[in-house]
């Protein structure tokens, strides 16, 4: 996927970061090596890293252990032969920060909107210091009326911490809202690896498969759930249907 990144990249070695910038034989310190990987990693996916997002990449790997799970509450876990084939979950109402991107690529409008959030969650926001990361980050895809294409305008979404669910921040950015979303019921299934527009159709079509056409959710609108950042090989994320009814 495109976002640029939701984790800390610790676990990144000093070769995999070398590998990124051998075109470049200046030394270079390590806040220009994080970039620089940034950089090649966003790359992949035909967006750039602008210099101006080094210090939220430095803020957010400085406190890369500050990240808070979305509560939920888990309703079903559906198995086969050991395999979690699905489980069905209730997350709860709460305060979002959004941003509506639609760019050419699904994955470009999905980094243009997190590099936003990074800088509203690293100090540009009313509270004016780092927020904590909440993971996942999750983007509402709309279908269009084949149900295969997505439309293009794409919204992802960032949980604020719970020390500020009630208390709300603003962000200095128009692009970000800050939005009250009601709980939500969802049936979610884990994948692993890229996000793209094909890969999430892909996973979209798996899912159908498994529960069949008689479950009562939305096929207009679907959710992106991602865990990991886009460095790590096999990362983790989830497809979500929604259910039409709590």
């Amino acid at each position: 996927m495109a976002l640029i990144s939701l984790e800390d990249l610790d676990g990144l070695d000093d070769e995999q970061l070398d590998d990124d910038i051998t075109d470049n034989p200046e030394p270079m310190d390590e806040d220009d090596r994080l970039l620089s990987h940034w950089q090649a990693v966003a790359s992949t996916h035909q967006v750039s890293v602008p210099p101006e997002m080094t210090g939220p990449i430095q803020e957010m790997t400085r406190n890369s252990q500050q990240r808070e799970s979305l509560p939920f509450t888990l309703v079903s876990r559906h198995e086969k032969m050991g395999e979690v084939l699905y489980e069905e979950r209730v997350y709860p109402a709460g305060h979002w920060a959004c941003v509506t991107r639609g760019e050419d690529l699904y994955e470009q409008s999905i980094s243009m909107a997190f590099m936003k959030l990074m800088r509203f969650i690293c100090k540009e926001n009313s509270a004016g210091r780092y927020l904590g990361m909440t993971v996942p980050v999750v983007s509402n895809i709309h279908m269009m009326e084949d149900s295969v294409t997505f439309e293009k305008d794409v919204q992802t979404a960032f949980f604020l911490p719970t020390e500020f669910q009630t208390s709300p921040l603003q962000s200095y950015d128009p692009d970000i809202t800050i939005v009250y979303r009601e709980p939500i019921r969802v049936i979610a299934r884990m994948f692993r690896g890229t996000t793209t527009e094909e890969t999430v159709n892909r996973q979209i079509g798996l899912l159908w498969e498994i529960l069949g056409d008689a479950v009562d959710v939305r096929r207009d609108t679907y959710m992106v759930a991602v865990f990991e950042n886009p460095g790590v090989p096999y990362r983790r994320n989830e497809i979500w249907f929604i259910r039409r009814d709590l």
